[in-house]
């Protein structure tokens, strides 16, 4: 049931980008940590985004009434 959801060329890139992501850590030298900005980046969006989740919505509020 499950082989209706992948075609055949969606599985290779799966297998090829699993292998690459087993094999070039071996093969590459370690990078040099980034400077420490650049470890902003993500607490900064993370911020941005939790900032956003618990803002009150613009929307006006719609009353239900249930029958």
């Amino acid at each position: 049931m499950i082989i209706k959801f992948f075609t055949v060329t969606s599985v290779i890139v799966l297998v090829l980008l699993t292998l690459s992501l087993l094999v070039l850590p071996l093969l590459l030298p370690p990078l040099p940590p980034p400077p420490w900005m650049l470890l902003l980046v993500p607490v900064l969006i993370m911020a941005l985004l939790l900032s956003l989740a618990f803002s009150p919505s613009l929307e006006p509020n719609i009353n239900f009434t249930f029958v």
